[in-house]
């Protein structure tokens, strides 16, 4: 009876949604896509799980939600795919690749030729053809650096042996990609040598076009649009969707064209606001729908039958494991690495995620491939998606890194509070472009604690938007209003003794505005108070603070204030690693604790599992900035090993005054959902005042001469 009552359920469901198509689907799949990840992650379970087990309940073998002949589906799913190689292409550091190319080559070629052998020896001991069997290593070969957050945070991507395996990612996932191509297409058409020499030579010609032609085309454009972010979005995805589409012209998959797009705009775009949106949009609405999608070809009774079979699944795995093991070994002999360098190699090159299920996908549409290899391959992504990280967690806090010491820096001596050289006889100029009242006040008051110790001066900046009509009342009334902000500036500079010079703008484009006065300022330093746009609009459109931070060509401080800088008395600063940004964090709060004679906390926060050595040496590095920055000024070191950096943080700030954060670009990684880092939620949580301090894209400290810029942007 029960099951009568599931059919008609079924059947009348389907009803439905066949005259509401395709609102009702494209509905239900946002609604997934918002609530699934959530639900699994708060249980410890990847997201991605989430929304591959979301596909196997609405497809046909759960409610019959969506049925694989959707054509809303389908078109939004092979968007995803797309998306899913262009982002993977886009996320490879080409400037860490520049700098290790040969042994990044060299490690690439180890760990795409074992997996390569390996896989194609499972796929010939389980029965399949030649042809095959190479397609099955081909998914051996790349690899997905899903661990990358967690070297990030540890501060270890200088080590070579680190830098070495970001870098052979585009060995790999270009290796197998062009494997992939040749094997759909022997086994699409005749196995002869002119196709094969003709697909081949078509493969090199495209690859030229693409990675040189779209590289060449993107610079010239972006050089003209300058900061039309929305013309340039368009050009990125209008790059991708004709790559996709020319791979398919010449015979091969339009995945191997998203990729190669994502290589030919890499260093177009960086790591600007264009990047941010460009995989902001993959990444929580056509990715996810992909994984959806390959959850309806599921079947859940083969599903367990193949792994109840369970051989292949298991020949698949220890294939795998065992061969990034064999390479990862190969390269420590070659290139004389330690072992804790060699498990961190391994552990970053093990996931199975990007490349390798979009390619499992296109090889099992293409029926080169049996649903037993797919669902193998699943399983793989599971374990690998889980081993590889919790790994490279266990075995990276203990890597050596180089260039990382405090005496690596600039001497103070030649003349610059934040480790940019300045004249002698030139001063810090501080340009605050004011708009609240009511947080005036504290930015001028910490704009003025670094001019009066640098001998500088305070540019008072008040930005009008712009009107259609000039003589437009509502322009006049914000004009009146900001002359009356730039008088306050001015009275509140004499009564703190200090310089302030009045300068009004009236823009379009606020942000905009305020980079363009910098520049022409020749500012180091951009102060912004702390604004309050959050959620989505903010993440897609970013704010003036994001704006700002992306276009300044100098360091950006993000201020939230809740005393007088004046009363500052203790100051606590999370040193995350020892890089040449964390070293500008102490020499800005210097100024602070001078001026104040504050009392200042180093606070690092290790992993619990690191060694007792490992701790003493950073309690030593501390300490050399102790000796260098705050002779004079009470200091404390403090290195916790703990498993939550974030509660860490937010118990010690109980006891200070302020905070001094670094300010982190959001980082997106393929296939999250969620956007968040340390840094995010340590200011979500902590109840005293913040300071941010990032440095904005391709910033140079050689080239510039010291000056600031304050600009107040609370809402």
């Amino acid at each position: 009876m029960s099951l009568k009552i599931w059919d008609a359920v079924r059947s009348l469901t389907q009803e439905l949604l066949m005259h509401l198509e395709p609102i009702v689907s494209f509905a239900i799949l946002l609604t997934v896509i918002l609530i699934v990840p959530l639900i699994f992650e708060r249980f410890k379970i990847p997201g991605l799980l989430g929304l591959l087990a979301a596909g196997v309940v609405l497809g046909p073998q759960g409610l019959g939600l969506f049925q694989n002949e959707s054509e809303t589906l389908k078109l939004l799913s092979g968007i995803g795919l797309i998306y899913l190689m262009f982002v993977a292409g886009l996320e490879i550091d080409m400037e860490q690749f520049q700098r290790t190319k040969h042994r990044s080559a060299g490690f690439g070629t180890f760990t795409f030729l074992i997996p390569l052998i390996a896989g194609t020896i499972v796929g010939r001991m389980f029965g399949f053809g030649w042809n095959a069997s190479v397609l099955i290593g081909s998914l051996f070969a790349s690899h997905t650096l899903l661990a990358y957050p967690i070297i990030s945070r540890l501060g270890v991507i200088n080590n070579e042996a680190v830098t070495v395996t970001i870098g052979a990612t585009i060995f790999t996932d270009i290796g197998s990609l062009l494997v992939l191509a040749v094997c759909v297409g022997i086994h699409q058409g005749e196995f002869s040598a002119f196709s094969i020499t003709k697909l081949l030579l078509g493969l090199v010609i495209y690859s030229a076009i693409i990675l040189f032609g779209f590289k060449w085309l993107g610079h010239q454009f972006f050089k003209r649009t300058g900061d039309e972010e929305g013309n340039q979005f368009l050009f990125v995805l209008l790059v991708v969707f004709i790559s996709a589409l020319g791979a398919e012209v010449i015979g091969v998959e339009k995945i191997i064209g998203a990729f190669l797009a994502g290589l030919a705009v890499n260093e177009v775009i960086g790591s600007g606001p264009v990047k941010e949106k460009v995989v902001f949009v993959g990444n929580v609405l056509f990715i996810p729908i992909f994984f959806v999608d390959l959850g309806l070809l599921i079947d859940i009774p083969g599903f367990i039958k193949s792994i109840s079979s369970i051989w292949l699944t298991v020949a698949i795995l220890v294939g795998l494991i065992g061969s990034k093991f064999a390479a990862a070994l190969l390269a420590k002999l070659v290139y004389r690495y330690n072992w804790r360098e060699m498990i961190t190699m391994w552990s970053l090159s093990l996931p199975q995620v990007a490349a390798t299920l979009a390619a499992t996908l296109v090889a099992y549409r293409a029926k080169l491939v049996t649903e037993d290899v797919l669902n193998g391959v699943i399983v793989l992504m599971m374990v690998t998606a889980t081993l590889g990280p919790l790994i490279t967690a266990r075995s990276a806090p203990g890597l050596v890194t180089m260039g990382n010491s405090p005496d690596d820096e600039t001497d103070e001596t030649n003349g610059s509070m934040l480790g940019w050289r300045n004249e002698p006889a030139e001063g810090f100029t501080v340009v605050v472009p004011v708009r609240n009242p009511e947080t005036e006040r504290a930015l001028i008051e910490m704009a003025g604690l670094i001019v009066r110790r640098e001998k500088g001066k305070i540019l008072a900046l008040a930005v009008t938007p712009a009107h259609m009509h000039m003589d437009s009342p509502e322009l006049q009334t914000n004009l009146q209003q900001n002359k009356i902000l730039l008088s306050n500036a001015v009275a509140l500079g004499q009564e703190l003794g200090v310089e302030v010079e009045p300068i009004t703008r009236i823009d379009y484009n606020i942000p905009q505005s305020i980079s363009h006065v910098s520049r022409e300022q020749n500012a180091d330093l951009v102060v912004m108070g702390w604004g309050r746009t959050t959620g989505l609009r903010a993440r897609l459109f970013s704010g003036v603070i994001d704006r700002v931070l992306w276009a300044s060509h100098c360091p950006v401080a993000v201020t939230r204030l809740l005393d007088s800088p004046s009363n500052i008395q203790r100051i606590l600063i999370p040193i995350e690693n020892l890089t040449q940004e964390s070293v500008r964090i102490v020499q800005f709060v210097k100024i602070l604790a001078n001026a104040n004679q504050a009392e200042v906390t180093l606070l690092h926060v290790c992993d619990r599992r690191t060694s007792a050595a490992r701790i003493s040496w950073m309690k030593s590095q501390l300490e050399l900035l102790v000796s260098r920055y705050f002779p004079q000024s009470p200091t404390n070191i403090q290195v916790i090993p703990a498993d939550n950096v974030v509660s860490t943080i937010v118990r010690a700030s109980q006891s200070t005054d302020l905070v001094v954060l670094r300010s982190r670009r959001r980082r997106l990684s393929i296939g999250q959902v969620a956007v968040s880092d340390v840094t995010t939620e340590v200011v979500q949580q902590i109840r005293c005042s913040v300071v941010l301090l990032g440095e904005p894209q391709g910033y140079q400290e050689s080239v510039r001469k010291p000056r600031v810029i304050v600009q107040n942007v609370s809402s």
